[in-house]
């Protein structure tokens, strides 16, 4: 799995790189205001991709001493500082095309700056699209962040090459310092979003997609001898998971039983997701109270019969208490 995300990072930035230049050579060109705009965007590029892929290294690098649950959370630094970067640059962009809207200036060789550009929007998105892809199903922030990035930056292209289009067309100048300065707030909204959600996961904010995932896969494999399931929470470090709950069992039972089945528990759940998951269950001998839901069957010290079923879902699995018939 690491092989593979160390392939893709590495493929985006010797892309990154191998555009970036093709974009400065069409902006000396040209001297588009447009095509400066998305060149300096692929010094980002080119940038965040190098972090990007020490942060993939340093992810798959084995829990230590000092970082017990491993060192995937970097990932998400990864992903802030790709963002920072953008909105950075389309601060510059702003203050750039700013002085070609007050003083507009010619472009020279539009075709060939056009050429480059499109080509580039056409890489860019195939990649882009791709890493985000392979991010999704390896849940790893790093090549999430990396292939909307690119995908912004095909965006971005797609429309300056229509701004550049329309000045070659028109000869009106100052539509290129405006269409640079229209994509750059553009730029600077998803970078926004992009450091927003590399802070949620920095403070283990709650993946809802995630937890809805784990929510659905207990639903579909419940046993009737886990009689509840409470205090569920669930952590990301990077692509890697922890999730820990406490799980309800028969209090009768000897704790070889109790370890077969929380042993289940952990394969069920851990054989659901393509990255690692580290499972911790504290484990709740039944109450009296618990018999109200419980779906034991047969069982030898049930007080009252079952008349409640719980609805497994995502409030009532991350409640901190058991499920008593007077909270349900």
């Amino acid at each position: 799995m690491f092989s593979k995300k160390y392939n893709l990072i590495l493929t985006s930035f010797v892309v990154g790189l191998l555009l970036m230049i093709a974009k400065f050579i069409a902006y000396y060109l040209t001297y588009s205001s447009a095509i400066l705009t998305d060149a300096l965007e692929s010094i980002i590029n080119v940038v965040a991709s190098a972090f990007a892929f020490y942060a993939i290294y340093l992810a798959s690098q084995p829990r230590d001493m000092n970082h017990p649950y491993g060192h995937g959370k970097i990932e998400f630094f990864s992903a802030g500082l790709e963002g920072v970067l953008i909105v950075l640059a389309s601060i510059f962009i702003v203050f750039h095309a700013s002085q070609e809207l007050i003083n507009p200036q010619p472009v020279l060789d539009l075709k060939i700056g056009l050429s480059i550009i499109s080509i580039g929007v056409i890489i860019n998105y195939g990649l882009g699209y791709v890493l985000e892809k392979q991010g999704i199903e390896k849940m790893s922030p790093t090549l999430i962040a990396d292939g909307q990035h690119l995908k912004l930056d095909a965006i971005s292209g797609l429309i300056l090459v229509s701004a550049v289009l329309i000045v070659y067309i028109t000869h009106i100048y100052w539509i290129d310092g405006f269409a640079s300065i229209l994509f750059a707030l553009f730029m600077a909204w998803n970078g926004i979003k992009i450091i927003r959600k590399s802070i949620g996961g920095l403070m283990d904010e709650t993946n809802n997609e995630v937890l809805e995932k784990v929510v659905n896969i207990l639903k579909n494999n419940q046993k009737s001898e886990w009689i509840d399931i409470h205090n569920m929470r669930i952590q990301e470090y990077g692509s890697d998971i922890h999730i820990d709950c406490h799980l309800t069992l028969p209090n009768y039972w000897v704790l070889e039983k109790v370890h077969e089945t929380v042993h289940e528990f952990e394969e069920i759940l851990g054989k659901e997701f393509p990255s690692h998951v580290e499972i911790f269950i504290h484990t709740d001998p039944c109450m009296p109270e618990c018999c109200h839901y419980c779906k034991v069957e047969n069982c030898p010290i049930r007080q009252s019969p079952q008349t409640t079923v719980i609805d497994w879902n995502k409030a009532n699995l991350s409640l901190n208490q058991k499920h008593f018939a007077e909270n349900i």
